[in-house]
């Protein structure tokens, strides 16, 4: 069955909006094959024992009233991009992995080769708030929102590189959008998604970041993809 993440109506036109992820028990899409429009809190229950590969994709659909002369009979369908995390454990619980539009064949595609090497995936949730035009987030030093901030708009491979004068942050206001941090310079390591819809959008200490998170310790981030 369909979920709906959104409706937009004007002129007789109804777009429906909906977001969709398909995972297999083998690489490169082999295997059992499964569909999900919402959240998976534990793969298991589905009958499958870990995910190996993926495809996320987004679509809509176009109702429009066939006898307003103002909507064009050839516009069908239009698309638009989501994305989701992935989670280590069940329960949204262990390392999380950005998954945005596109297909990921093996555990390497949405971890990184350079990242740690964590073949398993249990559970994943959609992400609602990306959104790359209204993309903000201040970061700040200390703890607690304490110490020198420093507010970004833009992705950025190497913090340091740029002006920040560590390779630790303390605290992170998301005003705008969805962020994904990663604990080394050029998108590698741990990966902490960081959404404006969750906690409020604020993040006071490292604990918050995630279940896996250890340290303060992030060098690079970027905004994920709408």
């Amino acid at each position: 069955m369909e979920v709906c993440a959104c409706d937009v109506c004007t002129l007789h036109v109804c777009i429906r909006f909906h977001t969709q992820i398909t995972v297999y028990d083998q690489e490169n899409f082999q295997g059992k094959r499964l569909e999900f429009t919402s959240a998976c809190q534990n793969i298991m229950e589905s009958g499958v024992d870990n995910i190996r590969s993926l495809k996320v994709e987004c679509g809509a659909l176009l109702f429009k009233d066939p006898s307003d002369p103002l909507v064009l009979s050839t516009f069908s369908s239009v698309r638009v991009v989501d994305s989701w995390t992935g989670y280590e454990h069940s329960s949204f619980c262990g390392q999380q992995f950005v998954l945005e539009r596109g297909e990921y064949p093996h555990w390497e595609s949405w971890s990184g080769s350079n990242a740690y090497h964590i073949e398993r995936m249990m559970s994943f949730r959609p992400i609602c708030s990306a959104n790359h035009k209204e993309s903000k987030m201040v970061l700040f030093e200390g703890e607690n929102f304490m110490g020198r901030q420093w507010e970004i708009n833009d992705d950025y491979p190497s913090l340091q590189a740029m002006g920040w004068s560590n390779n630790e942050i303390g605290s992170m206001q998301i005003q705008g959008g969805a962020w994904v941090c990663y604990q080394f310079p050029g998108y590698r390591g741990y990966q902490y998604i960081m959404e404006c819809d969750r906690h409020g959008g604020e993040y006071k200490h490292y604990r918050e970041w995630g279940s896996h998170a250890q340290s303060f310790q992030v060098q690079s981030l970027r905004r994920i993809q709408q």
